[in-house]
């Protein structure tokens, strides 16, 4: 599965098809919008030049949001745990199509960090 930014200097690949999608509510992703499919850093391929994103950390600095520099779309977060071993790329970047079939889940990552559904 494949994603790019609008302007395409962002790409990622996901080897394999993501179980589940994540709608997080938390104060970031809800105004990301995003749809995040998480994997182990081994099962995900950034591809970018190494100045193509802006990277922030905030609150607990345990994850950096990458949005590309040209057109301003969040791409994917990378863990910034000396021990952490998944990432997560946005699924919004993915072709509709090949997100059917593939659950959605609601997070409340604002208040309890549960699944809603």
């Amino acid at each position: 599965m494949e994603g790019h930014c609008h302007c395409g200097a962002v790409r990622f690949e996901l080897k394999e098809r993501p179980a589940k999608l994540t709608d997080c509510n938390c104060s970031i992703c809800r105004r990301l919008a995003a749809l995040w499919a998480h994997a182990p850093i081994a099962g995900i391929a950034i591809h970018m030049q190494d100045d193509a994103t802006l990277r922030y950390v905030w609150g607990d600095k345990m994850l950096a949001f990458h949005t590309c520099r040209t057109c301003g779309c969040t791409t994917h977060w990378e863990n910034l745990r000396p021990d952490g071993d998944r990432m997560a790329v946005n699924c919004r970047l993915v072709e509709p199509a090949e997100l059917e079939g593939i659950r959605v889940r609601r997070l409340d990552g604002a208040d309890t960090w549960k699944f809603l559904d």
